[in-house]
């Protein structure tokens, strides 16, 4: 059975979505006649609409609110899927519904890009499902110690057993009123856009390690104006959006992350060029 050409971004709020800007340049280059739109979905109504899709569909990118509803909606995960308990892309097609997470090995190629190619450690804000593949994704750059910072740590202890298979050594603990006077090499925001953090960094912690602030609207964040003021490097989640399209792509096209694009690089760059990223991702 030939698979459909229909494919979305599903979310809410969905409407400031740039993923239809990725991944229509990425099939153009690619001479692929697939469609690629947003639909404004709410974690409800996700069983629904994947029971009612058709054979015109042949995938779906998925957003907050719905990774964790379309991990329990997949019939077969891959194993970034099933380590983070989330789910950030399905391919629909004639057999089981199949979920991959591109988000861990997105934010990876977009830390290597801006330069550093390990990490010994790295602190994570936020504790939902952006921060998990943040977890896995600095445990995969090499760090040995991650502090992940919450309001409510009881929130964030489905990241303890997560930890532990990667593992790393991890920490939760509240955000802090005093100033944090630690040196990670990487600091992680998964706030959502335009929330200042809830504490405040040591100018010389901003100028060493790098910022990757996963909001990238509206943008520069508070936390990047902080991070630039005292000369520090900042990615925005534009970069991790990008290098986790690229691997959607892949999936929407073969079947499997892991198989590359022809002509990748000039695919890549021009997905870039749709949002205005440099190469190296810094914002």
């Amino acid at each position: 059975m030939l698979m459909g050409d229909r494919l979305a971004v599903l979310g809410s709020p969905i409407a400031h979505s740039k993923s239809p800007a990725l991944h229509l340049r990425a099939y153009r280059e690619l001479g692929r006649a697939w469609s690629y739109d947003r639909l404004e979905m709410r974690e409800d109504k996700l069983a629904a609409f994947l029971a009612g899709a058709d054979d015109s569909w042949r995938g779906l990118s998925l957003t907050m609110p719905l990774k964790n509803a379309a991990f329990a909606a997949s019939e077969i995960i891959d194993d970034d899927a099933r380590l983070t308990g989330a789910v950030n892309t399905l391919r629909l097609d004639d057999g089981p519904l199949t979920g991959f997470n591109t988000d861990i090995d997105g934010i990876v190629r977009a830390v290597r890009a801006a330069g550093p190619e390990s990490l010994e450690s790295a602190l994570v804000l936020g504790g939902g499902a952006t921060a998990a593949s943040a977890v896995a994704a600095a445990a995969r750059l090499g760090a040995q110690h991650i502090d992940v910072a919450v309001r409510t740590p009881e929130r964030a202890a489905h990241l303890m057993p997560l930890a532990e298979t990667v593992n790393v050594d991890l920490e939760i603990r509240r955000f802090r009123t005093d100033p944090v006077d630690s040196r990670p090499d990487l600091v992680f925001s998964t706030l959502p856009g335009g929330t200042p953090a809830p504490e405040q960094y040591h100018p010389d912690m901003r100028a060493h390690a790098l910022l990757f602030d996963a909001a990238y609207a509206p943008w520069p964040s508070a936390l990047a104006r902080a991070w630039h003021a005292d000369g520090g490097r900042v990615v925005s989640g534009l970069a991790m959006l990008v290098h986790q399209a690229l691997l959607q792509v892949r999936i929407f096209d073969s079947g499997s992350p892991r198989i590359p694009l022809a002509d990748e690089e000039r695919v890549l760059t021009a997905m870039r060029a749709a949002v205005d990223l440099p190469a190296d991702g810094l914002a």
